[in-house]
């Protein structure tokens, strides 16, 4: 059976990366194809963006800290950020990459010390539209963003301000329940607010939402 999802692990080649190969085809639950690149060009660029949510990236961080991953980063071109899901791995902890990575499209993040499992539950859960990030790392990037260190509005935006706000932690994967206690107000008016969102910029969900905020915002 021809698999319905896409997983390619790109860096250098390593053991632990075919075992997590293997693993993943596994334990993923769907039907899952994976294989080990050296190089991007091994990558095929797709033609149909549409087939964006079933092929994904694993970008191999663990040979340094922020500057060496901030350059393995930088050396995958970005076309790859818009026709594929790419997710960063073998994170150090104390390396401070999130925020810079979430900025320009990283779905999610996996640690030098996560156990398999979780590795092979975040997959499951970027490919069905979530991020992989730690309330910890949202909470930050939603502080940056409201204390004017990223800007939240262009002259094209036809978002308010507050319709903005609550775009930004959408794209950083917050649900209604905590974007409410976030902006404190009331999970109704988080829905309308959506609502009024969706409709703005013409487009039919959260992931559709994020995708608009990376090209707009």
């Amino acid at each position: 059976m021809e698999a319905e999802h896409q997983l390619y692990i790109l860096g250098p080649r390593r053991l632990q990366n075919e075992l997590l190969a293997r693993f993943a085809e596994r334990e993923t639950e769907m039907t899952l194809s994976c294989l080990c690149c050296e190089s991007q060009e091994e990558i095929p660029l797709l033609v149909d963006i549409k087939t964006r949510h079933t092929s994904m990236i694993l970008l191999d961080c663990e040979d340094g800290g922020l500057d060496e991953s901030l350059r393995t980063m930088e050396a995958l071109e970005e076309p790859y950020f818009r026709h594929y899901l790419v997710v960063l791995f073998n994170v150090k902890p104390s390396a401070g990459i999130e925020e810079l990575s979430l900025e320009i499209g990283v779905k999610g993040f996996f640690y030098s010390d996560d156990p398999k499992e979780q590795i092979a539950k975040g997959i499951h859960m970027i490919f069905a539209g979530e991020l992989w990030v730690s309330r910890e790392i949202l909470s930050k990037s939603y502080a940056k963003s409201r204390k004017g260190e990223r800007p939240l509005l262009k002259k094209s935006n036809p978002l308010t301000e507050r319709e903005t706000e609550i775009l930004a932690l959408i794209s950083a994967g917050a649900k209604n329940d905590h974007i409410a206690d976030e902006l404190c107000i009331s999970p109704n008016t988080v829905k309308t607010h959506i609502y009024n969102i969706f409709k703005k910029i013409r487009v039919p969900n959260r992931l559709q939402a994020a995708l608009w905020a990376v090209k707009n915002l």
